[in-house]
């Protein structure tokens, strides 16, 4: 018999998605320990998606296979709709969280903020040194960090500002923003012990 206290513990979602270009199946639990397991066939994005779950503390298996003979956008951009999916799913009514969350990240010489509200409204918003022209990371287009993003935030339905102060390096720039998205997330999703169960909204809903 379950308690009260462990059915509030169970945030978890599995979300498949098939289409003619990828076949992907994710379990996530958004009060892990921050693993990552399961296996795609894009290194770089693999290496991106650990640093989410590392400092999100979420625990994601993902098993990815996509038309990579073609590139990695299929691919990419089909595992942020099913990860916002699943994030989705996982928070339900969200209430009792924060719902905000927002982390400043230096990486060497490079300095990188991501803010996140969990809102139900999707809006994306990037500034800082152009993605695409960064070429690429083994078969990951730097372009694809910002379609990521993007398609993301449209299906978490979440506001998602991600900003680069400043930057050099491509690979931190990169990853400093996959590290930074972890840390706001973790906050945002993170339970708020004076709320209780209430929704973190004026409207009563979000």
């Amino acid at each position: 018999m379950f308690h009260a206290a462990d059915i509030i513990r169970m945030r978890r979602a599995e979300i498949s998605r098939t289409t003619s270009e990828t076949r992907i199946r994710m379990a996530l639990d958004l009060d892990g320990n921050g693993r990552l397991s399961g296996s795609t066939p894009i290194p770089f994005f693999s290496h991106m998606l650990s640093h989410i779950c590392k400092y999100s503390l979420f625990n994601m298996e993902l098993h990815l296979e996509g038309d990579i003979e073609i590139d990695g956008h299929h691919s990419v951009e089909d595992t942020a709709i099913v990860l916002g999916q699943a994030l989705s799913q996982a928070l339900g009514d969200k209430s009792g969280i924060w719902r905000y969350g927002s982390f400043t990240l230096p990486m060497d010489e490079t300095l990188t903020t991501v803010a996140v509200d969990l809102s139900g409204r999707p809006f994306f918003k990037y500034s800082g040194p152009p993605l695409m022209p960064m070429g690429k990371f083994g078969i990951y287009d730097s372009e694809l960090t910002a379609e990521f993003l993007h398609k993301l935030s449209i299906h978490a339905m979440m506001n998602l500002h991600v900003q680069v102060h400043y930057g050099e390096n491509r690979h931190h720039i990169h990853e400093s923003i996959f590290k930074a998205l972890g840390f706001a997330l973790r906050h945002a999703v993170s339970r708020d012990e004076r709320r209780g169960d209430e929704i973190p909204s004026t409207k009563g809903i979000l």
